[in-house]
């Protein structure tokens, strides 16, 4: 039996229902994201346990609450500058559609309105839309589009995915706001000067 309320490695918030993992995956997280066997293992055990976890370090919210009703609309607070905000499976398929007829790349935010490092780095998001006009900046809420995150394997938030062709290029876990503009910045460097 684990013993969460004791570990130094967690810190358990029992007004909360909630878990932060203290630093516990500090030195798994890669570019690829956490380390897969520890955390599938520790994601299945707290999510059967009903709690929410996040690695505040990391920027990584993982909550298998539902969200209030309140939070509905709060999603368009993230879809700021030129982030286009996915609501279907069919606009999905329709701005990948486009972004390959216009040669572009595509950055996909798998997001949350409840994910407090989401919100962070919403900003910041909307920022580099307006910067990088070569790129197509997608948002996707993951409750709105549960089954369709899922099948993105989407066990964090935010991920972001950069496309190209449909075709995955990179991938960044978590809210980290220095890799996400080094890996933009590769990416646009990688385009010929004529598609920028």
């Amino acid at each position: 039996m684990i013993d969460l309320k004791s570990s130094h490695c967690i810190l358990y918030l029992e007004e909360e229902n909630s878990i932060n993992l203290g630093g516990f995956f500090g030195g798994c997280v890669e570019d690829f994201g956490f380390c897969s066997v520890f955390w599938d293992i520790w994601y299945t055990t707290l999510s059967c346990l009903g709690l929410k976890v996040w690695e505040s370090d990391m920027g990584l919210c993982l909550d298998k609450h539902k969200h209030d009703a309140d939070n509905d609309d709060q999603h368009i607070e993230f879809a700021g500058g030129k982030v286009q905000l996915i609501t279907t499976k069919d606009s999905w398929d329709q701005k990948l559609s486009e972004a390959s007829r216009d040669g572009k790349i595509v950055l996909a935010n798998f997001s949350a309105t409840w994910c407090g490092p989401c919100r962070q780095i919403a900003p910041l998001y909307s920022e580099l839309s307006e910067k990088y006009p070569s790129l197509l900046f997608l948002l996707v809420d993951v409750d709105e589009l549960s089954d369709f995150s899922t099948s993105w394997e989407i066990k964090a938030t935010p991920t972001f995915f950069f496309l190209r062709d449909g075709q995955q290029l990179d991938k960044l876990v978590g809210a980290n706001k220095p890799e996400l503009q080094k890996k933009i910045t590769a990416i646009v460097d990688s385009i010929p000067p004529r598609d920028k």
